[in-house]
């Protein structure tokens, strides 16, 4: 990277605020000076997927003249209304505005203080690949800045606006196939990261992927594309993984993808791509039946993730990877024998086994195992398959957890014991920013977490000084439990882990 890139910023005061700016290779933007965390938000990475540019891959932004002022987020991607429920809150969801489909902005978080050229960490949100931006309150970057790396947020296409697959919009791709849009947003934003992050003071060749949920879907689907080979050393995946079809997110063919699209077309009353772009945002935001989820194309993602993995064709990258106790949160749990029924209805013969592994003597029993299965089904199957796979198959090391801390709530509402995403907030150092009534435990916990996810992504091992040690996953069941009490010990559930991956 040139220098002339490197090295161009300077501060501007303007009464009592103060301003830094940077020269990208598009043009220099302006951002805000917070004591020693330099913060730039609203960074335009592509132009506007609008009009014509609607669900194509993103485009290259064009270079502009003068200064860009990025002080504000800029618009999460076309979704529903955020709206709290259950145990998420308003610290968890996305801004009620700005939502639109103009929405390819990334955002900037450094100290000033410390080396020039420091790892970076970049954050990609959940939200089911339906909903989510990174406008999140608890995906500040200040805090993790603080500690010695950058730390950049970037948006992405979400629901139909960024995975539907139709047969015409595959024809008029070079690559003969659609729908991925999403996974191209977050490739294109990494592309924008390793040509300017030294600009900002980070170092391109030492950046780390991490995402939750849907975002550690994504990080697993950018570990096994060929088109984000080179662009990230590192990943951490929390809460998620594509290595396995679960009931959230069955597998589909390219020709299943296309059908969805060309039935969502039709219910439209769209019958050829000029018309279907010709649709508003709020009608296809309103429109049922869209493909809103990635799937294995054989262009973005390999045909099969795991032949990918066994074939060493994947981006082989040093991982952390974890699940929470209470990933699944709900709080209706079916009686006891309906249960049983319903297993042997699943898993017929194999449901005697399942039976031993998640019990149901009576219904309190049945409701516990029915959250564990659950849990196990959609995240901590893939995940230790996952985990599982790259020990096997890669050289690049392996760090599991389970984050079990029972988070406290104000009301039995708020109250669902280490829930989905519940852990994000103490892996970003961000409690300060969420409305609940944490201990002393927590501050302590948050340091751990926000400490490991650093080192990490400086080393690529989350060990260090006052840390309880860490070990490798290194022969199927080590793993690193994040409680009150944070200690190394061995997945107890490693059969029942194996027998959902079969």
């Amino acid at each position: 990277m040139k220098r002339s890139l490197i090295l161009f910023c300077f501060i501007a005061f303007s009464g009592m605020s103060q301003s830094v700016q940077v020269k990208t290779l598009q043009g220099v933007v302006e951002g805000e000076k917070l004591g020693s965390i330099h913060r730039f938000l609203g960074i335009p990475f592509a132009q506007p997927p609008v009009g014509d540019l609607r669900w194509k891959a993103p485009q290259e932004m064009d270079a502009w003249t003068g200064v860009k002022v990025t002080k504000a987020y800029g618009p999460s991607p076309m979704q529903a209304e955020p709206k709290p429920f259950m145990v998420w809150s308003e610290e968890y969801l996305i801004p009620k505005e700005p939502i639109n489909e103009d929405c390819l902005y990334l955002n900037v978080w450094n100290d000033s203080k410390g080396k020039a050229s420091k790892p970076v960490l970049v954050y990609i949100y959940g939200g089911g690949f339906r909903s989510g931006g990174a406008a999140c309150p608890i995906y500040d970057g200040a805090a993790t800045a603080s500690k010695g790396v950058v730390f950049v947020s970037i948006n992405y296409r979400v629901g139909t606006f960024g995975f539907l697959a139709h047969p015409e919009l595959s024809k008029e791709s070079a690559a003969g196939v659609s729908g991925n849009y999403g996974l191209l947003d977050m490739i294109a934003a990494l592309k924008w990261i390793k040509a300017n992050i030294a600009a900002f003071g980070g170092d391109p060749n030492q950046v780390t992927i991490a995402g939750q949920s849907a975002g550690a879907f994504a990080v697993n689907y950018l570990c096994a594309s060929p088109l984000a080979k080179g662009l990230f050393k590192r990943a951490i995946a929390e809460s998620g993984s594509a290595m396995l079809s679960t009931p959230l997110r069955p597998a589909l063919s390219q020709v299943a993808a296309e059908a969805t699209g060309v039935s969502f077309a039709a219910k439209l009353g769209a019958d050829n791509l000029q018309a279907l772009r010709a649709k508003s945002a709020k009608e296809i935001l309103a429109a049922p039946g869209g493909l809103s989820s990635p799937y294995l194309d054989g262009y973005v993602e390999p045909l099969n993730m795991a032949n990918a993995y066994a074939e060493k064709q994947t981006n082989d990258v040093d991982l952390l990877m974890g699940w929470n106790s209470e990933d699944v949160v709900s709080n209706r749990w079916l009686p006891a024998q309906e249960y049983q029924q319903n297993l042997t209805k699943k898993y017929g013969k194999k449901a005697a086994t399942f039976l031993t592994y998640y019990p149901a003597a009576n219904d309190a029993e049945a409701a516990i195992s029915q959250r564990n299965l659950s849990r196990d089904e959609t995240f901590g199957a893939g995940v230790f398959f996952w985990a599982k796979t790259q020990w096997k198959h890669g050289k690049s090391p392996v760090y599991l957890y389970n984050f079990n801390r029972q988070i406290p709530g104000d009301t039995p509402e708020t109250q669902n014991g280490a829930f989905h995403t519940g852990e994000v907030p103490y892996a970003y150092d961000n409690l300060a920013k969420v409305k609940r009534p944490y201990q002393n435990v927590d501050l302590q916990l948050a340091k751990y977490l926000s400490n490991y996810w650093v080192n990490f992504a400086k080393t690529g091992n989350p060990n260090g000084e006052g840390l309880p040690l860490w070990p490798r996953f290194q022969d199927g069941n080590q793993v690193m439990l994040l409680d009150v009490e944070t200690k190394a010990s061995t997945l107890k559930n490693v059969q029942a882990l194996d027998l959902l991956a079969q």
